[in-house]
């Protein structure tokens, strides 16, 4: 599955709105490790020219895993 995201993100790099859309999507689908993995990927691979978009999906990621009690 995350080599099918690596070329899903490839083919929409274009886009902003579209990038962190499929990002977005992507973390639902992949497991701990693999998001690890893909973060260091897009950051290296898009990192310049889709910075905020990727600090903004895994922010929300990260928030999203802390529970409030």
């Amino acid at each position: 599955m995350l080599e099918y995201t690596k070329t899903i993100l490839a083919k929409v790099s274009f886009d902003n709105s579209l990038f962190k859309k499929e990002l977005q999507k992507s973390l639902r689908w992949l497991d701990n490790t693999e998001i690890e993995e893909l973060k260091k990927w897009v950051f290296k691979a898009y990192g310049e020219k889709h910075e905020i978009a990727i600090n903004e999906v895994f922010s929300q990621k990260l928030l999203s895993g802390i529970e409030i009690k």
